[in-house]
């Protein structure tokens, strides 16, 4: 992705979808997460293997949201979008020069890879 890139980002934890708006074309990538769902940890009472399964957890999210970040580049513009917590953990890790380009972050429902696109090219008012 180059500096004249418009991008949007539709993320849950389970996947993110990033959308590229550059010279008139517009293309979409998913990227898949590899971090399990999160249900109540079922462990000993003395917490150690609690404590082990969130580090793990958590050192899972890290490395996906490093990756889409990664595949983001440097763009002219980045709206981040979803339905849960992972777009302002997404938003927390971006970092100072990439967090001055957020022009948008919104909560949104589920959404299909078509619905996605369009919601991007709509943000962006690209004709295509």
């Amino acid at each position: 992705m180059n500096p004249t890139d418009k991008i949007g980002v539709w993320i849950d934890h389970k996947k993110a979808v990033i959308v590229c708006a550059t010279a008139g074309r517009v293309t979409a990538t998913t990227l898949a997460s590899e971090v399990g769902s999160h249900p109540r940890f079922a462990g000993h009472e003395d917490g150690g293997g609690e404590k082990k399964y969130e580090h793990r957890h958590t050192e899972h999210l890290d490395h996906y949201y490093d990756e889409v970040i990664r595949q983001l580049g440097e763009p002219a513009a980045l709206m981040i979008f979803g339905p849960g917590e992972a777009k302002l953990e997404l938003q927390a890790r971006l970092g100072r020069t990439l967090l001055e380009h957020v022009v948008s972050l919104e909560t949104t429902d589920k959404m299909t890879d078509p619905q996605i696109v369009a919601k991007v090219k709509g943000h962006y008012r690209i004709d295509s």
